[in-house]
């Protein structure tokens, strides 16, 4: 059974969600005929042009609350308009995990998940809705900071999402909707040093960094301090070196770190630290889904925990 496709563009109230939308709707990639069904979870300034969408095939149903949004809803949805895709413009003050999970109705996939973002409000959020922001990465796709100037910490941005979310893409755009590069951080530890040193405050940014620069460290040494971890899933020659991150808020800390192989892995015991000297390679891992970072460690030290357990990602 072939399933309907669902689009999810989340954020909060005039983040722009209106307008990424309706310039995608705009864009003829889906004006084949096949009908399509718009779900609207909130109303902002901005509006469709429903008789546009109608020449489309497409209609519109508006959600007033988040306890009318429900997997029986979709199942509705589904019976009366017969959609051949859906795209739902989410609130993103709604909490909706069970869109991701088993609840999702049988006959449906999400097919993308974009969130929207005013850079200008960025930091404001961060600092008043942490947890909630962390529910809107968690599970996007693309993150799109449109209203952006390059005196805005980009990186800083990009960082944030990363952390909660290494393998989304992270887009800026300014007010024109022009695209705006920020750059690649510049990372505080020497990346020509025959054995890169982290320290301890840096693990965070050296984590993220090393997702997502191949080209800075592939064949490269590194040595940090971490904690061990094992798991039943790895082989007995592996192991996960790693520390806590705090992602959003003190209630959002988690282990992070990359699969090592090392012949030592053996004699080290959970939760012991030590400091790890290993190369950096590149190869596919079904414990990321993809390709990242794989350690293959050339020596160890034991030591002592650090005087913060915790690291950040900014």
């Amino acid at each position: 059974m072939r399933q309907i496709p669902v689009y999810l563009i989340t954020g909060f109230l005039e983040a722009g969600k209106t307008a990424f939308l309706r310039d995608v709707l705009d864009g003829g990639d889906f004006a084949d005929g096949q009908r399509g069904l718009l779900i609207l979870c909130e109303e902002g300034e901005e509006e469709y042009d429903e008789k546009a969408l109608a020449d489309m095939n497409f209609s519109v149903l508006t959600v007033d609350s988040q306890e009318e949004f429900t997997a029986d809803f979709l199942r509705t949805c589904e019976k009366h308009y017969r959609p051949k895709r859906i795209f739902i413009e989410m609130n993103g003050m709604w909490d909706c995990k069970w869109l991701y999970g088993e609840d999702l109705p049988l006959s449906m996939a999400i097919a993308q998940v974009i969130t929207v973002v005013d850079g200008s409000t960025f930091p404001v959020y961060l600092n008043n809705m942490r947890s909630i922001l962390s529910n809107l990465f968690q599970y996007t796709e693309m993150a799109i900071f449109n209203r952006c100037t390059p005196q805005m910490d980009l990186l800083s941005y990009r960082r944030t999402v990363r952390g909660l979310n290494p393998r989304a893409m992270v887009y800026f755009e300014d007010k024109d909707g022009n695209p705006i590069d920020p750059g690649k951080d510049v990372p505080p530890f020497d990346l020509t040093a025959d054995v890169i040193q982290v320290d301890d405050i840096d693990y965070g940014l050296w984590y993220l960094d090393a997702f997502e620069s191949k080209d800075r460290y592939e064949g490269k040494k590194v040595r940090f301090r971490a904690k061990v971890m094992k798991s039943r899933r790895l082989p007995s020659n592996s192991f996960i070196p790693g520390r806590n991150v705090m992602t959003c808020c003190a209630e959002d800390i988690r282990f992070v770190g990359y699969v090592c192989k090392a012949g030592f892995a053996g004699d080290l015991k959970p939760r012991q630290w030590i400091w790890l000297t290993a190369e950096i390679r590149y190869e596919y891992q079904k414990e990321y889904g993809e390709e990242g970072p794989v350690l293959y460690a050339k020596s160890y030290e034991l030591t002592g925990a650090p005087e913060e357990d915790t690291v950040y990602f900014n």
